[in-house]
């Protein structure tokens, strides 16, 4: 996909606010779409990396801890939970969270979904592109008080 060329002062002068917030809205718009073929929200995603990332570690209260800060919806972590529980793809030990196999194959699907998606938004863009803009956006970040470290 082409798109038109600008002139660096007419770029210079745009809202970032707003290209970061279409940029935003596009990806996680196209992640959701994808992850909800799998019956899956992102919050259900954020599970299934964490337990799968750490096992034997993780129990409904430090999970909930965890992922908490990337919650923009208001979520229910502890309905997550249970329908990840219903569905035979996480098990509750002794309060710790272990996927099942099923959980793995399905957080590998959702894996894969989500990788098409990455795929389709660097396409155009070199690596060392995608590192500035990073970069600038964490910068931008710390600069108005947030943290612009990556995330554990």
């Amino acid at each position: 996909m082409t798109i038109k060329e600008y002139s660096q002062d007419e770029l210079a002068a745009q809202p970032i606010g707003a290209w970061s917030g279409e940029a935003y809205r596009r990806v996680v718009g196209a992640l959701r779409e994808q992850l909800a073929v799998e019956s899956l929200t992102q919050p259900h995603w954020w599970t299934l990396n964490h337990v799968a990332g750490d096992p034997g570690s993780w129990s409904r209260a430090t999970l909930i801890e965890r992922l908490t800060k990337y919650d923009d919806l208001g979520i229910d972590f502890n309905g997550v939970f249970d329908d990840l529980v219903a569905r035979g793809w996480l098990t509750e030990d002794s309060g710790t969270m272990t996927l099942t196999d099923a959980g793995e194959s399905g957080r590998v699907r959702a894996r894969e979904r989500n990788l098409r998606v990455h795929r389709q938004m660097h396409e155009g863009i070199d690596t060392a592109d995608f590192v500035t803009t990073i970069n600038v956006l964490r910068r931008m970040v710390a600069n108005l008080g947030g943290n612009g470290d990556l995330p554990d």
